[in-house]
């Protein structure tokens, strides 16, 4: 069984392939047209499909996938394997329920904090009763390096380097200290604020450059940068059953 996970997000538009259970391969589209969409239809030729998406899509696509998969759409509707009390369920991105699904499914007897890296950094605590309670969510690297740029006369909008220095000795190594080890800190004062309170407290780290921040952090957590998709891939099994 051949399962097609999309995630469409603020950054980039990917897609994985899932062969029964084990994820086989990661794809990035040019963008959401049902022509690309049906390129991979082709090439795979999937029985299941899921979409998570944060972003304005072309909806043309989703008929394209009814017509050809089994196919669903997360959104605040979904099945999901774990309990939502919050008052606006709708209001929660699609790629935090993905998140949340992949801890639960995972890691079903630990409290759970998942940290998304991706345009913003997205903190998300299930517990081990399975309630979703919510999170934090701040601005992520990219966006960071943008705004000091956006918002400033003369800062330069610099890249991120994995060799900065702590203390930098220009204006660039100023940025990218600045960012990069002010994501660390932010990332490390999170967990343990959370590990503080709670108990059986297990950590995940997923999204872009996840393995170099899990290195750098002191605490022992888990990375994996396909956590989404497998968390796609998870809450496509409940919801997506012939009838």
């Amino acid at each position: 069984m051949i399962t097609l996970c999309l995630d469409f997000g603020n950054t980039r538009l990917k897609a994985a392939i899932f062969e029964n259970d084990h994820f086989t391969e990661e794809l990035y589209l040019p963008d959401d047209s049902p022509a690309s969409i049906e390129k991979l239809l082709h090439t795979f030729r999937p029985e299941k499909s899921i979409l998570s998406s944060v972003i304005n899509h072309n909806t043309e696509m989703e008929a394209l996938l009814s017509s050809k998969t089994i196919f669903h759409k997360l959104s605040s509707t979904t099945k999901l394997n774990f309990f939502n009390p919050v008052s606006k369920p709708e209001t929660i991105g699609s790629d935090r329920l993905a998140l949340v699904a992949a801890a639960v499914h995972f890691f079903p007897e630990n409290n759970n904090l998942v940290i998304g890296l991706g345009s913003c950094i997205t903190y998300n605590f299930v517990n081990q009763y399975h309630l979703f309670l919510g999170g934090s969510i701040s601005p992520g690297m990219d966006m960071r390096f943008r705004s000091m740029h956006d918002y400033t006369a003369k800062l330069p909008l610099v890249q991120a380097s994995w060799n900065f220095p702590l203390v930098g000795y220009d204006t660039k190594t100023n940025l990218q200290s600045g960012v990069i080890a002010g994501m660390i800190n932010e990332i490390e004062g999170f967990i343990g604020k959370y590990s503080d309170k709670y108990s059986n407290f297990n950590v995940v780290l997923t999204g872009g450059n996840s393995a170099y921040f899990a290195s750098q952090l002191k605490n022992k957590i888990f990375a994996d940068s396909n956590f989404l998709f497998k968390g796609l891939y998870a809450l496509s099994e409940l919801n997506n059953c012939r009838a």
